[in-house]
């Protein structure tokens, strides 16, 4: 079940020290063209990634010639680039590289770069609009998981450039640190300035920070260590939750208001992490219970420890209870298989592929997931879904209070950020009735990405039921959901099924006249031109209340 242990306070926090386990070696292409502006701190930046590659298991090759292959390095990073400094063969070659699984690290004017090349745009996540002179400010650490700002204190004081972007990074990225306007002059976003993020594009990483103008920003060791995680991230040594977040509700983030203890034992706070003593006991928060809701935190082994998340229980001073009527998402590196990290206890098996790959080792941080809607509970590692259970027993419910657990003195495991964004109503399952009184369909009960969405006779199949949670409508039977090919907005892009990740493109809005709207695009769920046959392609038309825009939904 659940061990916990009081984390050391960041003394060394600013120290970039090595992976906790040591990563198995991987080469870094250091890529510092430029068409515009040069920054003198290039040749100080390129020395310093050399230097963390020799200390932590990298090699790293410096150039200003793109090179035709790709394929031996792990991740590229664009080092104050600025300009056109690719021409379209080595756009088409990192396109490719980048969508096939490959790693980008954008150093400060990297966002200086390309503003001609909308996939490029997409990677960087936000292009360069302004800065002030150069002058001290505040960074206001959000993620503190994430490997390239797990080391750094909530509130990172130092000195450099301050970016303005043309756009707000965090709709489309996870955004690890943004900027206290407040704390320096000339700042143009206002309350909401993101200046360190990561994201996935296709199957590769991303990862960006506004820092690294100075030629000192590079002799400073938590740079240095940032840094070293933003490479680590986007060369997969290092895993990490980085889909767009919004709309969380702190529940600890060092204040422990409404926070109550149950049974032995207790947790330390300090640092804004919470970490066990004694046991076996649980810490909950005792001041609402949830129903249907997405539940965030990050957590932190020493080694074989024992620890877990509880859902679903009703309020009592037994820690006990917990176990006996509600649920437990494991965390705990060896034990059977329905009782190791991300199983639900005694329940069910974590998929262990998908686990291991996600999973960063003890001494590193990761992130849990737990996403509740009616009796069904998922969990992600990471953002990588690594269990779906439903709840069957009619005495349990998930619905109830959430908690960590104390599991015993010789457990150590931490706790931080803890938060939730509340789902409102369970989700609706059934069949979405369009034109001719005929259903939505997934093209012969296919399950792979890219699968034709289709007007079909309604006929009860597993092809032809939705999970309408929120926004999201997934297929059940694929475990897969609806989605507009490739994010696209114009009038005529299909529909189709494809893996769930939370973007845009799978955003579906019932309105009162019946049409069902894509916000990215603005436009309506349409039967392509106006044919009820059965096969008929199902795409995006703006929208028109027309009889083949009208649907019926669970």
């Amino acid at each position: 079940m659940i061990r916990i242990l009081l984390s050391a306070v960041l003394a060394a926090a600013f120290v970039p020290t090595p992976a906790a386990a040591a990563d198995t070696p991987y080469d870094v292409l250091v890529f510092s063209k430029t068409a515009g502006f040069r920054h003198d701190s290039i040749a100080a930046g390129t020395t310093a990634i050399r230097e963390l590659g020799a200390a932590n298991n990298f090699t790293v090759t410096a150039t200003e010639t793109f090179p035709a292959d790709l394929s031996r390095y792990e991740a590229v990073v664009f080092l104050n680039t600025t300009g056109d400094v690719l021409d379209a063969a080595q756009q088409t070659a990192f396109e490719s590289y980048i969508r096939a699984g490959g790693g980008y690290v954008g150093v400060h004017a990297a966002a200086d770069t390309e503003y001609d090349w909308p996939f490029y745009g997409e990677l960087v996540g936000a292009w360069f609009a302004s800065h002030p002179a150069i002058q001290q400010a505040t960074v206001k650490v959000e993620d503190r998981a994430q490997a390239a700002t797990a080391h750094l204190p909530q509130a990172w004081i130092r000195t450099d450039e301050w970016y303005n972007y043309r756009t707000n990074a965090r709709s489309t990225a996870h955004v690890l640190a943004s900027l206290d306007e407040g704390s320096y002059a000339g700042g143009g976003m206002g309350a909401d300035h993101p200046h360190v993020w990561c994201k996935t594009v296709s199957a590769g990483r991303s990862f960006y920070t506004g820092g690294g103008h100075t030629i000192e920003s590079y002799s400073d060791a938590a740079f240095r260590a940032h840094l070293l995680g933003g490479i680590r991230y986007a060369a997969n040594r290092s895993h990490a939750d980085c889909r767009p977040e919004t709309g969380y509700t702190t529940l600890y983030n060092g204040s422990t208001a409404g926070w109550s203890q149950a049974g032995p034992g207790g947790f330390g706070n300090a640092d804004a992490t919470l970490s066990s003593t004694g046991g076996m006991g649980l810490y909950w928060y005792s001041a609402k219970q949830f129903t249907s809701y997405s539940l965030k935190l990050d957590w932190r082994m020493t080694g074989d420890d024992n620890s877990g998340v509880f859902v679903g229980f009703p309020a009592s001073p037994d820690p006990w209870s917990a176990v006996n009527n509600g649920y437990e998402i494991q965390i705990d590196a060896t034990d059977a298989a329905d009782r190791t990290t991300g199983s639900v206890y005694t329940f069910k098996g974590a998929d262990a592929a998908a686990r291991d790959a996600a999973l960063n080792p003890p001494g590193e941080w990761n992130g849990y997931e737990i996403r509740v809607e009616g009796e069904r509970l998922q969990v992600f590692l990471n953002g990588v879904k690594i269990n779906d259970f439903t709840n069957t027993d009619p005495v349990r419910s998930l619905a109830g209070y959430v908690g960590i657990q104390n599991h015993g003195d010789a457990d150590h495991v931490a706790f931080r950020n803890v938060r939730i964004k509340e789902l409102g109503t369970p989700s609706r399952t059934g069949p979405v009735v369009g034109f001719a009184n005929k259903c939505l369909d997934v093209n012969g009960g296919g399950s792979a990405d890219g699968t034709k969405i289709q007007l079909w006779t309604c006929n009860g199949s597993g092809a032809q039921t939705w999970q309408i949670s929120g926004q999201v409508w997934r297929n059940p039977q694929s475990g897969k959901c609806l989605d507009v090919s490739g994010g696209g907005t114009a009038n005529g892009t299909k529909v189709q099924l494809w893996t769930c990740n939370g973007s845009g493109a799978q955003n579906w809005v019932a309105g009162a006249d019946r049409t069902v709207r894509n916000p990215q695009s603005g436009r309506c769920l349409d039967v392509s031109e106006v044919k009820s046959t059965d096969g008929q392609q199902i795409h995006l038309w703006d929208c028109l209340g027309a009889a083949n825009q009208l649907w019926t939904v669970p």
